[in-house]
């Protein structure tokens, strides 16, 4: 990939500021851990972009990012994107520019691979493992933090199907009460969303039918909420030349700074298969676990050097300036 001149000096200015101690912009100090967090080194975050959203945490080795929650509901293509883009894709968004994010992971030391291929065969995205730590405080005051993968699940809104010859005559329907039909053309059983623990017995307890029971125990196992299992890496998305002005654009611009579906131009991406067509979504935002909409968060992107292993940091940093039903 190449780099632009300019953007190229950028990063390189930035890599100079930490290996000298000098600062882009003023330091601000870190807030202090709750009581009953492990002690962290002491942090100096340094500003790299005008709105102060990103910052780089030199000692602890990770970079933070401010930002807010944009959607607690529905189907999703990012974790963050950059504000005024994907809000209605993600759940959180930071007002930056995405190559700032890309420059304060190289500046961190954290090595840059590439971004998913799709043609001629598929290739996952490669690079430097990223973990990520979302922090914010509730409207009771209690400081949070969890890893970003809490807070989405595996898509569990949708159609389950099974097949089965027939409906057994002691099994009623209630499309009222229930998210059940059969169909009679493609001979299959099938249910929406998840299936809770009242109607699985009802269902069990129509019929000793062994076919259909099978279908309910399936249906009951395959619907129940899923946390999201893959990690990200750092990309690093890639550049489009402009043929009118022949100048080159960070392709992460548009919006996708940190997805959970594959895209080429995803800054951070993660390291498997997941579609990014409208009926290939694999993940949704885990709406009981998620602060409200418009919620201050700060997000923690700490490169995994070594063998990947559990991650400590300064934990349940407060938010700056925070405001104060499950999806179907």
């Amino acid at each position: 990939m190449k780099i632009p001149h300019q953007w190229r000096a950028w990063t390189g200015a930035v890599m100079l500021c930490v290996g000298l101690g000098a600062d882009p912009a003023p330091a601000k100090k870190t807030p202090a851990a709750p009581a009953g967090d492990k002690p962290a080194a002491a942090a100096k975050l340094q500003p790299l972009n005008k709105q102060e959203t990103v910052l780089l945490d030199v000692a602890n080795k990770r970079l933070v990012l401010k930002g807010r929650v944009c959607l607690k509901k529905g189907a999703l293509e990012l974790l963050c994107c950059l504000k005024q883009t994907k809000e209605h894709e993600a759940i959180l968004s930071v007002d930056t520019k995405a190559y700032v994010v890309h420059a304060g992971l190289l500046a961190l030391g954290a090595e840059q691979g590439t971004p998913v291929q799709f043609d001629p065969a598929f290739k996952p995205p490669t690079g430097q493992q990223i973990d990520i730590f979302v922090n914010w405080t509730d409207p009771k005051g209690k400081a949070h933090r969890v890893p970003a993968q809490e807070l989405i699940r595996y898509v569990t809104y949708r159609f389950y199907s099974e097949k089965l010859e027939k409906l057994p005559p002691d099994v009623k329907i209630t499309e009222r009460l229930d998210e059940m039909r059969f169909d009679t053309k493609n001979k299959e059983l099938l249910w929406y969303g998840p299936m809770t623990d009242e109607a699985k017995k009802r269902y069990l307890a129509m019929t000793q039918d062994k076919a259909f029971r099978k279908c309910i125990e399936s249906f009951y196992a395959r619907t129940q909420p899923r946390q999201m299992d893959a990690h990200w890496v750092f990309g690093g998305s890639g550049y489009y030349l402009d043929e009118q002005t022949k100048e080159k654009y960070y392709r992460a611009e548009d919006g996708d700074l940190i997805c959970v579906a594959n895209f080429g131009s995803a800054t951070l991406d993660i390291a498997s298969r997941s579609g990014n067509g409208a009926e290939e979504l694999l993940f949704e935002a885990w709406t009981e676990r998620l602060p409200d909409v418009d919620t201050a968060v700060t997000i923690e992107l700490i490169p995994v050097f070594g063998k990947p292993k559990a991650t400590e940091s300064p934990k349940a940093e407060k938010p700056e300036g925070e405001k104060k039903a499950p999806a179907k």
